[in-house]
């Protein structure tokens, strides 16, 4: 009996009184904590997060598909461009058909995953190859990537009157690699997706112009540039790495060599651009609590988010570094490549099926012409750069 006793106190039972109505121990007896419809919910959730998952992976293999046909790779349309485009075009005008429980897949894919097929994009670059161009191809990509950070976020909040975000979004896809820095800058500043599709249409329209562009007005004799000018301008100004290649290629072996180093130079100042950009969007919070603290405002009472710091960034940095020290097989490194190029996909796909039309309207003709002037910028003030780095660095 003793042990009885013993083991009805391990379970956290107290002994009942004979005498105790009957309803007493009804009341008093404890409510299970988990019911079954809350698990059969819970399941349920989880089912539908991994078919939206599984949706979008199917989405990204049709799109990859799509992007490898000749007529589309010959336009340096990447796969990460054509499924933000095929997914805006379903999320407007089929997305209706998809179940609403996918939707949680949805957004795992253009949060989440982003995040980690950013850090693996690092894998594409190396310290040896970036030293190859030397001190010329390091000053050509700080000057145009910060430059043009500068003159885009002015630009569009100043003349066009853009949000912050739109602005940074547009101003980072043409300043440092296209989509994919669209990509990171998304999920830095936590923007809405129509932002990030605004931005990649801008990549899409003078990526592409850019391509045909620049060859076509170096064979006129209208860019007065030599090989290692011709490398330096197109790597330094030219929005996506598969338009750099395809536009050197038209010039010569040298010039697609020199100017692929040079934009992956640009992909590398992704890390220290992110860091400073998540020290600047931070620092309203921190003067409001400070003056909050102070007692100079009521109304600053919020406190300081954590300083954006995106740990996918260091991840990035820790890429290269392991790429650099060539501690993969090479054919374990272009195999990693390219599960990130099809993670990249899903999320583009998944920022492309959440993006709306309507929303785009509103700040699309505002968002195109801040593209097109920092597109000028980077015609006429990469030939400045690049003149200077020529003549002082070469």
């Amino acid at each position: 009996m003793t042990i009885f006793h013993i083991h009805i106190f391990k379970l956290g039972l107290a002994p009942i009184p004979f005498n105790t109505p009957l309803a007493n121990i009804m009341s008093t007896a404890p409510a299970s904590t988990v019911s079954p419809a809350s698990v059969v919910h819970e399941g349920s959730a989880t089912r539908g997060q991994l078919n939206g998952i599984l949706f979008v992976a199917l989405f990204a293999a049709a799109v990859t598909r799509i992007a490898s046909v000749p007529a589309i790779a010959g336009l340096g349309l990447s796969p990460l461009i054509v499924g933000i485009v095929a997914g805006a075009i379903y999320g407007n005008a089929l997305r209706d058909g998809m179940p609403a429980s996918w939707a949680a897949g949805v957004n795992f894919s253009a949060r989440r995953l982003l995040r980690i097929a950013v850090a693996f994009f690092g894998l594409r670059v190396s310290l040896q190859e970036i030293a190859q161009v030397g001190l010329p191809g390091l000053v050509e990509s700080v000057l145009i990537v910060v430059s043009t950070l500068a003159v885009g976020t002015w630009a569009g909040m100043k003349l066009m009157k853009l949000d912050r975000d739109t602005a940074l979004l547009t101003a980072a896809g043409s300043a440092i690699c296209g989509a994919a820095a669209v990509l990171a800058f998304e999920s830095t500043l936590q923007s809405k997706p129509h932002k990030s599709a605004m931005a990649v249409g801008s990549v899409v329209l003078f990526g592409t112009l850019s391509m045909f562009l620049y060859p076509a007005l170096l064979k006129a004799g209208w860019l007065h540039l030599d090989t290692v000018g011709a490398g330096l301008f197109f790597g330094g100004t030219i929005h996506e790495v598969a338009q750099v290649v395809g536009a050197a290629s038209n010039v010569s072996p040298e010039a697609t060599h020199i100017a692929t180093i040079v934009k992956m130079t640009r992909v590398m100042l992704l890390v220290p651009v992110l860091l400073a950009v998540g020290v600047w969007i931070n620092r309203p919070a921190r003067g409001a609590a400070h003056a909050a603290h102070a007692g100079t405002s009521a109304d600053a009472a919020q406190k300081p988010r954590k300083l954006a710091i995106p740990w996918f960034a260091l991840g990035f940095l820790a890429c290269v570094v392991v790429n650099s020290l060539h501690v993969l097989p090479a054919s374990a490194t272009q195999t990693v490549n390219l599960l990130d190029t099809f993670a990249l996909t899903m999320a583009m796909t998944a920022l492309g099926i959440e993006t709306r039309i309507s929303q785009i309207r509103e700040a699309g003709p505002r968002a195109l012409t801040t593209g097109l002037i920092l597109y000028v910028w980077l015609i006429g003030g990469g030939l400045g750069i690049t003149w200077l780095v020529q003549h002082f660095l070469g």
